[in-house]
């Protein structure tokens, strides 16, 4: 369970990716890390983030041979979560998530042995407020730079203990 300062950050993350339909789900191959969007989930956000899947994907094989993962959200601000995965056939947990939009693009389903979720249990998030473009802007030369870049008060990263 998360402590109180835990749960401030929570609220902070699920506020920020609340409204973003796609994430970009990074995992590990043996050539290097893959990128590829995923639909967010419909369910608010309490430390666990969950994504649908078929077990006759590239992505599927990489999980079973590396649990980490990370997953990227751009919208009003950017988030970046770092995570380990899990996979999930539960009957009910697929059917509790699925929505008719998943029956169009994935063709099939939720009851299809094929399909799977994957959990990822979030370990920890950074995140860039961009409400100021002038912080963004100072922050991105900055970090381009080599500069230390935590003087423009832009990015925090939240550590998960759970």
């Amino acid at each position: 369970m998360f402590n109180m300062m835990e749960q401030e950050d929570l609220e902070t993350i699920r506020e920020l990716i609340k409204d973003i339909d796609t994430a970009m789900l990074t995992t590990v191959t043996e050539e290097g890390l893959v990128s590829r969007p995923m639909k967010t989930q419909e369910v608010e956000f309490d430390g666990d983030l969950w994504f649908f899947t078929k077990k006759d994907t590239s992505k599927y094989e990489e999980i079973l041979h590396d649990q980490d993962v990370n997953v990227a959200y751009v919208g009003k601000s950017y988030v970046s979560i770092r995570g380990r995965t899990e996979i999930v056939e539960d009957l009910n947990k697929k059917k509790e998530l699925w929505s008719k939009a998943y029956e169009k693009i994935m063709q099939t389903s939720y009851d299809d042995p094929n399909v799977v979720l994957i959990k990822v249990k979030v370990e920890a998030a950074e995140y860039w407020d961009t409400g100021n473009l002038t912080k963004k802007v100072a922050y991105l030369y900055k970090r381009m730079t080599g500069q230390d870049s935590k003087s423009t008060d832009v990015n925090e990263t939240v550590e998960f203990n759970n």
